[in-house]
């Protein structure tokens, strides 16, 4: 794998290359500031002030936003001297000048995305040298300098970030070409067919590199991040074309398929299981156990198949589907056996089916990277999606009839719908899935690439303009890795071999982030795994009822994601929106205990709501924080960071489910409380940890 720093360098504009940041300059400028301020010869103040103005004026305007006008400039003389020719050539038409005109404007995109590619470079290492200055002198300088030059009308960092001006030569480039399209002999102008695609390539090349620099927090990038598919930084164009030879579009509907049909057949027990448990001779706060079960084999399944996920894909699907048909087979036939033994073993069977991990590294491993984003948006949604169904499809199957000595009732009804489910979800697998190619069979692509200028381009233009997804590497190693030093980092750049050194590369910021995971997690279990019994014991609720206000609660998820995503992480920062969530968790989590007044619809509802809502929130955020933080080196590889957030989000069902079942034996009339008690002191240890690690989250 190509060092980040050294593919940096390579893609360089060579004619260019004075214009670009001096990182190394600056890099020694702030040695130098740090050097000055041990041996008392400045102060803090001094050194704000001259690094902005250095900034300001030495880099930015002198540099890159001078060159960048005057770039801007070129290419739009060149464009109002090719306006000139379409006149003469509707009167006069000629194909073959037509067709060199058409040429002309494609040269001038291509020259276009050179100057976006400038744009993206810069940006690059400003954001490194910024990110160094505050590690160095641990002030918050990025959040300040960002904020106040993006957005003051007299910035040249609007040029850099918001590429100001750009636009308008898009706009004309893409008019243009598509002015000089055959239209069939129609007299209309473009703008009476305001739906009429662009097919030219160029076109779509320019608006993908506009929209990857227009990059910035919204709906589908937030609910993207709650996946925690992480992306390395800048790949090249022979990897951006391996990831079109690996992809094939049914393959990804299927993996969402398997992410949707798992998430329902979690939640689709859990309005029933404390009947099921009952009906077997158990106490109805087994549900914890029967619920518990899938999660307690999720954690070593997660390992196996992500390692699995490794060789191959097809066949770890069709394992996790083979599995999950017996397990829920065994889930159904429980009930005429009469045995919780083959109930729970049915239930762990599910958990060693779970594939989460080989839908999450299909999507990062499979998928180009100008939809990736997309599908893991589509991978949370169907996450979503399932979590609802499931307690619905729960409240529907309210039937109880036999059909040879097979029972089929509410409790086993979900058992044998979920493994028809599985069995006709094999069958399409077995037909439409596409092995992709692995990285032996793919590495003539990459011997083969002629580096073209423009593919180059085109292709590195595929990642965010601020990248993030290496923040909490060494200094050091990234000085080297920007500045292209011969001298070679410390630091592997290998992926983590185990769980052990996974965890050794996570620094003490991501570690609180894990811990409010497995807070949030815990909390939203305890909510939904007790709920039936709760709401039996304290209102009699049945179970169409319990499956309504399960189905209710997870429905809230993408409208909530989208208030979050589009609007207030637009407003605050996402740090802030992390300390608020978690004190509303902790609301939701006291509002409900039962105390001293009757225990009420309302209160259990509204707490509930909150709670979770709360949660939702938070998990999002969490999440979104973590995938920019967390080490590049869990971005690939067996022990990644989306296994890692799995096994944390798992263990803590795991605990709570295990809470429930304990907490049954001090009596139903002591359930709630017990319960909640933990909920509480963990959230309370989040947030004072949050506190303490305040300043590091960005």
């Amino acid at each position: 794998m190509v060092e980040f720093g050294k593919k940096l360098k390579g893609k360089q504009i060579q004619e260019w290359q004075g214009y670009y940041i001096n990182y190394k300059l600056m890099k020694k400028k702030v040695k130098q500031y740090a050097n000055e301020i041990e041996a008392g010869a400045l102060d803090s103040q001094h050194v704000l002030k001259d690094f902005s103005r250095m900034l300001d004026n030495q880099v930015l305007l002198k540099k890159i936003v001078l060159f960048l006008l005057e770039q801007q400039g070129m290419l739009a003389s060149r464009i109002a001297q090719l306006n000139e020719q379409p006149e003469y050539l509707q009167e006069q038409p000629d194909i073959s000048k037509i067709s060199e005109l058409r040429e002309s404007y494609r040269e001038v995109g291509r020259e276009l995305l050179k100057l976006l590619f400038f744009v993206e470079i810069n940006a690059i290492g400003l954001r490194k040298i910024l990110k160094k200055f505050d590690k160095r002198f641990g002030y918050r300088f990025t959040d300040y300098y960002v904020k106040t030059r993006a957005n003051h009308p007299y910035s040249q960092l609007q040029q850099v970030f918001k590429h100001v001006g750009l636009g308008a030569v898009v706009g004309a480039i893409s008019r243009n070409l598509a002015v000089l399209q055959d239209r069939q002999g129609s007299y209309l102008s473009i703008y009476d067919q305001p739906a009429l695609p662009l097919q030219d390539p160029v076109v779509d090349s320019i608006r993908s590199a506009v929209d990857k620099l227009t990059h910035s927090t919204n709906f589908l990038n937030f609910l993207g991040q709650h996946a925690l598919i992480m992306q390395e930084e800048l790949p090249t164009s022979s990897e951006e074309h391996v990831d079109d030879e690996k992809y094939h579009f049914m393959s990804l509907l299927l993996n969402l398929a398997n992410t949707f049909l798992y998430m329902v057949n979690t939640y689709i027990v859990v309005p029933t299981a404390d009947d099921y448990s009952m009906s077997l001779g158990a106490a109805a706060t087994v549900c914890g156990i029967v619920i518990g079960a899938m999660a307690v084999a999720q954690i070593f399944s997660s390992v196996y198949f992500s390692a699995w996920s490794n060789k191959s894909y097809f066949k770890p699907l069709i394992f996790s589907s083979i599995i999950l048909f017996v397990g829920n087979v065994m889930y159904a036939l429980a009930y005429d056996l009469n045995s919780i033994s083959i109930l729970l073993i049915g239930r762990l069977c599910c958990g060693f089916g779970s594939a989460r991990a080989i839908n999450r590294r299909y999507i990062s491993d499979c998928v180009p990277l100008k939809i990736r984003m997309q599908a893991s948006a589509g991978f949370v949604s169907a996450s979503a999606l399932g979590m609802a169904c499931g307690p619905a499809f729960a409240g529907l199957l309210q039937t109880n009839f036999k059909l040879y000595k097979i029972t089929f009732n509410q409790v086993t009804l979900p058992g044998w719908v979920m493994a028809l489910a599985w069995l006709v979800y094999l069958m399409w697998l077995w037909i439409s899935f596409r092995e992709p190619a692995r990285e032996s069979e793919v590495n003539h692509v990459q011997q083969e690439s002629t580096g073209v200028e423009n593919d180059k381009l085109e292709n590195g233009l595929a990642q965010p303009l601020i990248l993030t997804s290496n923040e909490n590497e060494q200094d050091d190693e990234g000085d080297q890795e920007f500045d292209g030093s011969e001298e070679a980092p410390e630091e592997s750049h290998l992926p983590a071999n185990s769980l052990g050194s996974a965890y050794r590369l996570l620094t003490p910021s991501v570690k609180v982030q894990l811990l409010i995971y497995f807070m949030l997690k815990y909390a939203m279990e305890i909510l939904l795994s007790e709920s039936s019994v709760i709401t039996t014991y304290y209102f009699g609720w049945t179970t169409s009822t319990v499956s309504i206000f399960l189905a209710c609660l997870w429905l809230t998820v993408l409208p909530v994601n989208i208030v979050v995503g589009s609007y207030i992480s637009n407003m605050f920062e996402d740090r802030k929106i992390l300390l608020a969530s978690e004190i509303a968790v902790l609301l939701g989590i006291l509002f409900s205990f039962h105390i001293i007044i009757p225990y009420s619809v309302p209160q259990y509802v509204v707490s509930g709501l909150v709670m979770f809502v709360s949660a939702e929130v938070l998990e999002g955020v969490n999440l979104s924080l973590l995938s920019r933080v967390m080490s590049s080196r869990l971005s690939r590889g067996t022990y990644n960071g989306g296994l890692l957030s799995t096994e944390a989000g798992t263990l803590a069902r795991v605990i709570a489910d295990g809470t429930i079942t304990l907490a049954g034996y001090l009596g139903q009339e002591k359930l709630l409380n017990t319960t909640l008690l933990p909920s509480l002191v963990i959230c309370i240890g989040s947030i004072v940890a949050t506190c303490c690690t305040f300043n590091d989250l960005y």
